[in-house]
């Protein structure tokens, strides 16, 4: 079932109306309601692995009961590594064993070893990584005695399975959500409101700006062999706004999603591409990974303290491991090389905490040199992306070299010819809109914040009917 569906629409209202309108409204009623339907929600793309995520609930509830009880540091270690290996060993079967296997035999190959790989036949379920890692942070909280474990199975398999975000993110923290689902929820009609804003925009950005982005994105990969150097550019920023449109647009719908129901989700994404450098980027983009990784990966790993080349080394794993994460391809693990080797010089020059204020722009000199670096770090991000997009390493390296080497500005014509030149206006109507979001709630609240609304639903409505692109891209993660 997908955000942007007609399935959703449907559903969406009728689980409002039943959480809110039931006879005998208390937590224990609304909690219920709300695991029924993420129960439901998940079975909508395959029942068949709602054992997996029934089994990883089980396997963290009771783990972290037994970490608390355990007498000694010893046991208490021993049950959280059951706990982690079981989690990381069905995340590396599903997700990375024929990736594995499929290398192993290639780097075979390569030495004449011809060898028949057995590779499984399996569909990657949905959103594990996401439920994996709600489960992990749960338990190594627990481990290091910054929460207490859960006694209520129902608050605590609300926890994992809540629907808004168990496909997609954003990877919440049991400190955070866990305490929201301990109390009774009182309906706030503002606080509804803003969610009813966040939804809508949200489709604006998956369905008016990634969804059109992704129609060229898709063109220009496909076929970049017949494209020219501008061309090539373009599709590296159409994919760019495809996958933030996409991405960030999820996040929006399930934080406004989630409003509805009295609850407070993490913020996953502060506007990355109006970022100073690579180093604010990864503050503003996919926060909720980003910290995951820095709270139970970098900081473990003893941080930015000790020598260079302890920093140096600590930022590789984190960036590389953050590729891995996203897909069993070499194109994630060279997309994470190459933003680590962007974050370097900040790290060896101790300015990764240069731009952590917000700023402002006027008719002076200082904003033409924010405006200058923000416009470099996009330039960087994006030639980043397009080993994040392409299949192979070698068609991304066959798609960068055709970038710089074919030095043809023209316009070229695409067989999905629909938005020509509105798309490039689109762009830069959204961009400023971003923009001018930056201090607001919500870009359609405020000041004829129903005229905006309604202009918003008309953009979804016409751009949406004739959109070929319908899935979220994080949903392959």
């Amino acid at each position: 079932m997908f955000f942007n569906s007609l399935d959703f629409a449907i559903f969406l209202p009728i689980v409002f109306l039943l959480y809110w309108f039931m006879p005998n409204k208390s937590k224990a009623s609304q909690n219920y309601i709300l695991i029924l339907a993420s129960y439901y929600f998940y079975s909508c793309w395959d029942w068949r692995f709602l054992f997996l995520l029934v089994f990883s609930t089980l396997l963290d509830y009771f783990s972290a009961i037994q970490i608390e009880n355990s007498k000694t540091q010893l046991q208490r270690k021993i049950w959280l590594w059951i706990c982690v290996s079981i989690n990381i060993g069905f995340l590396g079967v599903f997700k990375y064993y024929n990736f594995f296997v499929a290398s192993f035999t290639d780097l075979l190959n390569g030495f004449g070893l011809h060898t028949s790989p057995l590779l499984l036949k399996i569909i990657l379920p949905v959103g594990i990584s996401f439920y994996t890692f709600h489960g992990l942070s749960y338990i190594i909280d627990i481990y290091y005695g910054r929460i207490k474990s859960e006694k209520n199975f129902v608050d605590y398999s609300l926890f994992v399975s809540y629907f808004p975000l168990l496909v997609a993110g954003p990877i919440e923290r049991a400190t955070h959500l866990l305490p929201q689902l301990k109390v009774k929820r009182e309906f706030n009609f503002e606080k509804a409101k803003e969610g009813i804003y966040q939804i809508v925009w949200g489709l604006v950005k998956k369905v008016v700006i990634a969804d059109t982005c992704a129609n060229y994105a898709n063109e220009i990969f496909n076929h970049s062999g017949s494209m020219n150097s501008l061309s090539l550019i373009l599709g590296a920023v159409y994919f760019a706004f495809q996958i933030y449109g996409d991405f960030s647009g999820y996040s929006d719908i399930a934080l406004g999603t989630s409003k509805l129901f009295g609850i407070d989700l993490l913020k996953n994404f502060n506007y990355p591409y109006f970022s100073r450098d690579i180093a604010e980027f990864w503050r503003r983009w996919h926060i909720s990974l980003t910290t995951w990784f820095r709270d139970y990966l970098y900081i473990p790993l003893g941080g930015s303290k000790g020598s260079k080349w302890l920093k140096v080394r600590n930022t590789f794993i984190i960036f590389l491991v953050s590729g891995f994460w996203h897909g069993a391809n070499w194109t994630f693990i060279a997309w994470g090389f190459i933003n680590a080797l962007y974050f370097l010089p900040l790290l060896l020059l101790n300015r990764n905490r240069n731009n952590i204020d917000e700023f402002e722009l006027g008719f002076n000199f200082p904003s033409l040199r924010i405006i200058f670096n923000i416009l470099i770090t996009f330039a960087i991000t994006c030639f980043a992306w397009i080993f994040f997009r392409a299949k192979t390493i070698h068609d991304a390296l066959f798609y960068i070299k055709r970038m710089f080497t074919d030095w043809h500005f023209s316009e070229q014509y695409f067989t999905i010819e629909r938005y020509s030149y509105e798309i490039v206006f689109m762009l830069l109507i959204f961009v400023v809109v971003e923009w001018n979001s930056r201090t607001k709630i919500e870009p359609i609240s405020g000041k004829y914040s129903w005229l905006k609304f309604g202009l918003c639903l008309a953009a979804i409505v016409a751009l949406g009917v004739f959109s070929d692109y319908k899935e979220f891209i994080y949903f392959q993660f």
